[in-house]
């Protein structure tokens, strides 16, 4: 018979047993019915592995069907996703791929909260892929991926419009930039990329795939088709953007200059044919993540070619700017169109504001002092409507907000009024400042492409539409899935009369004895403006701003070249060419037999797979240029920046100068 000290043992050690078995049946239960999901999926991803299909992105065409961006087959190499790796194989894998251990590291240890693969090296070479296939026998996680990646075979054509692609950061994910989508998807960096990057994306697929220890694929499972992304079609007319560049590099190179924008612009709607900003880049350089070599000589070029100069570069309009002054002082009635004042070559009331080198053009009338770009005469039309109506007129004409284009980065320049100066540098408003501002100059800053929308609203009779680039959202097969909603023209509040008195003295400018005359050479009759900025950190910008035929308006050009000079001799022949590849795309003049090219053909390639065709760069060549005329000189009080961070430094010399 057992004693106490013995019971007592005997059921502490039951009691032990019960214990575990009661945590042995309760793990049991715990494993079975509340986490049994859980580890049949563990249990399935040691056989079974399911593989993302990127979706191609959409094609991007120009307004014919010209493709300017496609896909073509990429080819990277991944580590499936493990708990760990074995360092052996690590070490194996930074000497095959020629990348760093550390490096390699790192990439697993971002990752590390993704499902994704660990993508370790994109754009390989064939010699590579075969080298890859030959190690997987030996690590079982090594994938060989097929993925569609962004093609631009024409390179840096209309880069700033087009955008370009790069893999979603950490970054974008976590601010919440772009959603529902996973680690490593690419999507649009810049451009109509970005802005349309949800239409253009399309929606990933996935297969499932039964796999042996070794990683060899024994059976293939469901899987759910990538559906491509949509197509845009642009209002961009390859030919006469292709034209323009080509025609811009060169002439940049001859007058010593590095930075210009060009807008080309239908007035009768706001449609974009062309737009440039130089100098640009390769967006290829991008699709694979560029290197530190490439981006650091993008990055430290004092002319900054990631910025779209076309419509965030912010510039003194100088004479340009005229339209806006005429076209108050003509409405208000402060002058009339026939009128005579006489320039002396300075203004009475501030004598030291004059032409440049002491100009005298003696008595004129509206038309040949906007012809002449004659800065006394409108001197006095400043005096005569007051700053505030100046103001009040600009804003009629676009200036000091944004256009409402279909890109990002767009700038809103700026429109002097007394508040800006008393806020900028809590000075009083002078004469000289009422001066500077009825020339375009002193507190005035405008985009290229607010320009092109006040010469479009002269170009129409007085309304102001929005520019756009996207014509139509296309299906993979052509058909118009839908097409962006676009607000009407906005009538404005300035008469038909004083619309037609701006065209008469915009058209003099074209013709004998006006700062562009050379312009007479064209088929068709041009309508321009000349404008020069005096820039206090160099050469003056040259601007020059034109629409035509003058009979039926059908497109609008700006052109603005940084330090380039007078704006009849540096922007003017840009302008010119425009022109000149638009009349002969009209066949309303010949084209030269070197230059003639195979008529486009609308190209709406099917992206189901991510093959697409790239078509060549037939590179449009020069046309001899037209011999050019000596402008009229222009005084102009010094520039403001082209960034709004520099308007107070600059607009700060531009008063010491010349406000007196």
């Amino acid at each position: 018979m057992l004693n106490k000290n013995q019971m007592l043992r005997l059921h502490l050690m039951m009691l032990f047993c019960l214990l575990i078995f009661f945590v042995l049946i309760g793990r049991m239960v715990y494993l079975q019915l509340w986490r049994s999901d859980y580890y049949a999926k563990q249990s399935d991803g040691n056989r079974l592995r399911q593989s993302r299909i990127v979706a191609p992105r959409g094609l991007i065409l120009d307004n014919k069907g010209k493709q300017l961006v496609n896909n073509v087959p990429g080819y990277m190499v991944a580590l499936q996703k493990q708990n760990k790796y074995k360092e052996e194989n690590l070490v194996e894998l930074s000497k095959l791929l020629d990348i760093p251990l550390e490096k390699i590291k790192e990439k697993i240890k971002e990752k590390a909260n993704y499902y994704e693969p660990v993508v370790l090296k994109n754009n390989l070479t064939p010699e590579l892929m075969v080298k890859v296939e030959e190690q997987r026998r030996f690590i079982p996680e090594l994938m060989l991926i097929v993925n569609p990646e962004r093609n631009y075979p024409f390179m840096d054509f209309a880069v700033h419009t087009l955008g370009y692609v790069g893999e979603v950061s950490d970054y974008e994910l976590e601010k919440g930039i772009f959603k529902d989508i996973p680690i490593g998807s690419i999507v649009g960096k810049s451009g109509l990329e970005k802005t349309y990057d949800k239409v253009l994306r399309g929606e990933d697929g996935f297969f499932m795939e039964e796999v042996d220890v070794a990683g060899n694929v024994i059976q293939h499972y469901e899987s759910k088709k990538p559906v491509v992304g949509k197509n845009l079609r642009l209002t961009i007319d390859f030919e006469l953007q292709k034209a323009l560049e080509d025609f811009i590099d060169g002439h940049l190179n001859s007058i010593g200059a590095h930075a210009a924008a060009v807008v080309a612009m239908d007035p009768r709607d706001g449609a974009i044919r062309a737009m440039i900003s130089r100098p640009g880049y390769n967006p290829n350089l991008f699709v694979h993540g560029i290197s530190s070599r490439d981006w650091n000589k993008i990055n430290n070029n004092p002319f900054f070619p990631m910025n779209n100069k076309a419509i965030s570069g912010e510039y003194p309009p100088g004479s340009t700017f005229k339209v806006v002054t005429g076209s108050a002082a003509l409405d208000m009635g402060k002058v009339d169109f026939n009128e005579l004042i006489l320039d002396k070559g300075y203004h009475d009331l501030v004598p030291t504001m004059s032409n440049a080198g002491g100009e005298v053009l003696g008595w004129l009338n509206f038309k040949n002092a906007l012809a002449m770009s004659d800065n006394v005469y409108f001197y006095e039309l400043g005096y005569r409507v007051g700053i505030d109506n100046i103001g009040k007129y600009a804003r009629y004409y676009g200036f000091g907000s944004k256009t409402g284009i279909d890109l990002e980065g767009e700038g809103r320049g700026l429109v002097a009024s007394k508040k800006v100066k008393k806020d900028l540098w809590n000075e009083d408003w002078r004469l000289g400042d009422t001066f500077n501002a009825a020339i375009g100059q002193g507190f005035n800053l405008a985009t290229p492409l607010q320009l092109a929308v006040m010469l479009s609203c002269v170009a129409n009779g007085g309304l102001r539409n929005t520019p756009y680039l996207v014509e139509d959202i296309l299906n993979p097969d052509g058909t118009v899935f839908d097409r962006p909603k676009r607000e009407a023209g906005k009538k404005l509040e300035i008469s038909d009369q004083t619309m037609e008195y701006i065209r008469i003295g915009m058209g003099a400018t074209t013709e004998e004895g006006g700062t562009a005359a050379y312009f007479t050479t064209l088929p068709r009759k041009i309508a321009g403006k000349t404008g020069t900025a005096e820039n206090s950190m160099g050469r003056d910008h040259g601007l020059f701003v034109a629409y035509g035929p003058v009979e039926q308006p059908e497109l609008v050009v700006v052109c603005i070249v940084e330090q380039g000079g007078f704006g009849s001799t540096a922007a003017g022949p840009i302008v010119y060419k425009a022109f000149e590849e638009f009349f002969m795309e009209k066949g309303w003049m010949p084209r030269p037999e070197l230059e003639k090219q195979e008529k486009v053909q609308p190209v709406y390639t099917s992206v189901v797979t991510p093959v697409q065709q790239i078509v060549s760069n037939n590179t449009i060549k020069e046309v001899q240029k037209p011999a050019e005329t000596e402008p009229v000189p222009v005084a102009q009080p010094p520039a403001t920046a082209n960034v709004v961070k520099e308007k107070k430094r600059v607009v700060k010399n531009s008063n010491k100068k010349k406000n007196n």
